[in-house]
């Protein structure tokens, strides 16, 4: 069974250390995962049920705009203090935040709900600025591919415990005792970093920031690069917050929704994430990334034709199926590559931002994805997010040349 689960994997050549790296990049990404678990699987819901309109929810998605900022502070988790500090720090913060949560009134977003939400993103961003750092560091080239499927795979986890389960359990709890209880575990996971062992940065690294982020960045060989980061996660990104919402409208109950599109959908999404991973083991980072990034493109028609023929409670459970399990094979193949395009010493600020240009434009989308589904309905509207993601497949002969594949290809024939 452990020799399948290896094989799965597709890290069954590695030695035994690497094997307990994989262990520690799963806790890692466990606690980057929660916070995401209340913003994109528990408030749209929670939102939409309160009477929030779908302008609104696609509106506060703008407040995620820490995720797209994170590289103008990424230089202060570099050069300052152990990287597991912040992320201790951020998730006990983060526990604070989800611990308010039930006591505002969603129905009228005010400021109030802006602060703690822009806080809650703000403090999400700022520790995967320290996970990231630390998870390049602490992975061998090749490692990459089996570090990624787990990497996914456990971030999905977190979506699948916190956000499934909150959303599932609210039919029969009260949400208050579920975000306090949130936070709680949220408290507990920022000890649990303690248990990762220390990485530190070279202290030339530390004092050359600046020297090893612009040596990296500043010829026109980047331009290519930034432009297919940018625009490879587009589709997803743009249908993500009108999903939900979606759901409700299409008449489906809030268990439904727990268990099909939330808790189902992110167990399917896990196991993408661990076949991309394994994928990318045996295949090579640029092979995974377009044959897999395809898939998950492709994914956003299937909701376009449940709307367009409507389709139906079992053609809205086929789209999710799609979605979610190709999602997962993207993700892990994206992430291989933000992984493999960094230098190990300035992954911090290298891959801070990297995963700022992806998301900033993400964000934009996702914060109008609201006005573009009410002006051109849904079946047109998840359509169009398909088109999003076409511009960074004409990139990809100008980016190969970033990826660093060893003889991953060759060997696999």
């Amino acid at each position: 069974m452990k020799l399948n689960f290896w094989t799965l994997l597709g890290a069954e050549r590695l030695p035994t250390e690497s094997r307990r790296k994989l262990g520690t990049v799963a806790l890692l990404y466990f606690i980057q995962g929660s916070p995401p678990a209340i913003l994109w699987e528990v408030l749209p819901v929670y939102f939409r049920i309160h009477g929030v309109s779908l302008r609104a929810i696609g509106g506060l998605r703008l407040l995620e705009l820490p995720y797209s900022l994170k590289v103008l502070w990424s230089p202060l988790v570099h050069r300052y203090g152990d990287r597991r500090i912040w992320v201790a720090a951020c998730m006990l913060a983060v526990a604070l935040v989800v611990g308010l949560l039930p006591f505002i009134d969603v129905g009228h977003p005010g400021w109030i709900v802006v602060f703690l939400l822009l806080a809650l993103t703000t403090l999400s961003a700022t520790q995967d600025i320290a996970i990231d750092s630390y998870s390049v560091g602490l992975i061998s080239r090749e490692e990459e591919g089996a570090a990624n499927g787990v990497r996914a795979s456990a971030y999905r986890v977190a979506l699948v415990l916190v956000g499934g389960g909150m959303v599932f359990l609210a039919a029969v709890l009260q949400l208050t005792l579920l975000y306090l209880l949130a936070a709680v575990i949220f408290a507990l996971l920022a000890l649990a970093v303690f248990f990762v062992p220390r990485l530190d940065l070279p202290g030339q690294a530390r004092e050359q920031w600046l020297a090893g982020f612009v040596g990296w960045i500043g010829n026109w060989n980047a331009v290519p690069l930034v432009l297919f980061v940018l625009f490879y996660k587009l589709g997803e990104f743009a249908i993500g917050p009108m999903v939900k919402p979606f759901w409700v409208d299409q008449g489906r109950s809030v268990f439904e929704i727990g268990l099909v599109p939330t808790t189902f959908g992110i167990i399917l999404s896990l196991a993408g994430a661990l076949a991309g991973g394994a994928f990318v083991s045996r295949y090579g980072t640029f092979r995974g990334v377009w044959v897999l990034g395809l898939l998950q493109a492709v994914s956003n028609l299937g909701y376009a034709l449940v709307a367009w023929l409507s389709l139906g409670r079992f053609g809205l459970y086929g789209a999710s199926i799609f979605e979610s399990f190709s999602g997962g094979l993207g993700t892990a193949a994206f992430l291989a590559f933000l992984m493999n395009v960094c230098d190990k010493e300035h992954a911090t600020i290298q891959y801070a931002f990297l995963s700022s240009v992806f998301s900033l434009a993400g964000r934009l989308v996702g914060g109008v994805s609201g006005v573009g589904a009410e002006r051109l309905g849904y079946g047109n509207y998840f359509a169009f997010t398909f088109l999003l993601s076409l511009p960074a497949y004409a990139l990809l002969p100008w980016v190969r040349k970033w990826v660093h594949e060893g003889s991953k290809i060759e060997d696999s024939g």
